[in-house]
């Protein structure tokens, strides 16, 4: 009996101990986002926690610098881009974990105002932004690299006012630092997603930019093939799921029905 016990006792103790270095060296996912998501994301990493994970990590930026990050070797498990161009390039370089790589969000692009301010503009073809805009500037995240800001030009030019408002453009690092400009006033008008302009309390809505006169705005996710994470891939899983969308939708985000690319 006492041999018993003892054997017992070992097996515990060594059970006990396995435990506690899997404990030690278990880790949570970092999630590298876009900044349109800070909200919504950590309300979705709560979520996650409260199913006895632990919670993610979550790091914000434009999708263009984090896609720079990754390329450069920064260490990540998840990545969430705001549009699919950097998830492309991203994918293209070898370090998208194959077969992870889903749609699974949408949003719509909106012309937004200071909250205390009282001017309407209607969009439309050749709309009158320039002369809306006075002397002061167009907000938008960078045209150039920032999905926010591709998506605001592509639209301008689909409507044939990019040419009288491009030297008016005042560029931010990200969609958010462009929302930031006008809650400040110190733009009049700014291009953002809809869920960023509902996040603030510092703006308001002007007027939807048409969906014809952009590329349909989608947020791809990935699970990186440098992912040592254990607990990655069930929140990947989690955020593309049934109980995981509906909280994006809660934020304002489209419905997009997962499609894996």
């Amino acid at each position: 009996m006492r041999l018993t016990t003892r054997f017992i006792s070992f097996l515990l103790a060594a059970f006990a101990t396995l435990w506690l270095t899997t404990a030690a060296t278990a880790k949570p996912p970092l999630v590298l986002a876009a900044a349109s998501l800070q909200e919504s994301l950590n309300a979705a990493a709560d979520a996650w926690a409260a199913h006895h994970h632990e919670r993610p990590v979550l790091s914000f930026a434009a999708s263009s610098a984090l896609a720079k990050q990754i390329d450069a070797g920064a260490p990540a498990d998840l990545f969430i881009s705001a549009d699919e161009p950097w998830m492309d390039d991203v994918q293209k370089n070898g370090f998208v974990s194959p077969g992870t790589r889903v749609s699974f969000l949408g949003n719509n692009l909106v012309l937004v105002a200071p909250a205390d301010s009282k001017g309407t503009i209607a969009i439309g073809p050749g709309f009158p932004l320039a002369q809306a805009l006075g002397n002061g500037h167009l907000s938008m995240a960078d045209p150039d690299s920032v999905p926010a800001g591709k998506y605001g030009k592509a639209a301008l030019t689909a409507l044939g006012v990019w040419p009288s408002v491009q030297g008016k453009v005042v560029r931010g690092d990200s969609v958010r630092a462009a929302l930031a400009f006008v809650e400040r006033g110190e733009a009049p008008f700014g291009i953002v997603y809809a869920t960023d302009a509902l996040s603030s309390k510092g703006v308001r809505i002007v007027a939807v930019f048409p969906a014809s006169s952009h590329a349909p705005i989608t947020y791809p996710i990935a699970r990186l093939a440098a992912s040592t994470s254990q607990d990655a891939e069930g929140f990947r899983l989690f955020l593309i799921s049934a109980e995981g969308r509906a909280i994006f939708r809660r934020y304002g985000f489209l419905p997009h029905r997962p499609q894996a690319l």
